[in-house]
């Protein structure tokens, strides 16, 4: 996780003075857990539906149902594999564009009466955002298809028929153990402030 840290300016109303605060907006280095690889399995799916159109005619159609068939519906080859891998990074940026909007985190910002320490409020913060998004979106990429490929290269080098974990199911299980771990925490600690409250 990136922090960016907040600064929010001080107000004096009447006599007494507000705001002043710190604070850092939380960005994760994977914001889009295991949706890259669903939508990458799910694009890849279609080559399957081509090929099932196609059928096994002669000419270009023959050609192109025997190649879909040979790369990509097997997946256990180089060629699928690094086509899998390059969609899973794509899909990861495409996400994060979606999800995290810098012109509108950057806004509601400036709006707030808060700044990034050295950058101006506005488009200089946007920019800012914008880029750290960016640059801590690669590893988590890199991390999300590196998972993602390990059976299937597993299955293709070492020329075995099955694997019992896909990387989507070690990605999820994940993700639920550290979700029931931040419950529990949470959990632990709102029972030590009711002990402090009576």
């Amino acid at each position: 996780q990136r922090r960016i840290p907040v600064q929010f300016a001080k107000r004096v109303v009447g006599r007494r003075q507000f705001g002043g605060q710190s604070t850092y907006i939380p960005l994760k280095v994977n914001q889009s857990g295991v949706v890259p690889i669903i939508f990458a399995s799910s694009v890849l799916l279609l080559p399957v539906l081509l090929s099932n159109m196609l059928g096994s005619a002669e000419g270009w159609r023959g050609s192109v149902a025997r190649f879909v068939d040979q790369y990509l519906i097997n997946s256990q080859n180089l060629l699928y594999i690094s086509i899998f891998f390059v969609m899973i990074i794509a899909f990861a940026y495409f996400y994060n564009s979606i999800a995290f909007d810098p012109i509108r985190q950057a806004d509601q910002l400036r709006k707030q009466g808060g700044f990034v320490p050295g950058i101006r409020p506005g488009p200089q913060t946007e920019s800012f955002l914008g880029k750290t998004v960016n640059r801590i979106t690669l590893p988590g990429a890199l991390f999300v298809a590196f998972i993602a490929i390990t059976p299937y290269i597993i299955l293709w080098v070492g020329d075995v028929q099955t694997f019992p974990f896909a990387g989507t199911t070690v990605l999820i299980a994940v993700g639920v153990a550290l979700e029931l771990m931040r419950q529990i925490d949470s959990q632990l600690m709102q029972r030590d402030y009711e002990g402090f409250l009576k």
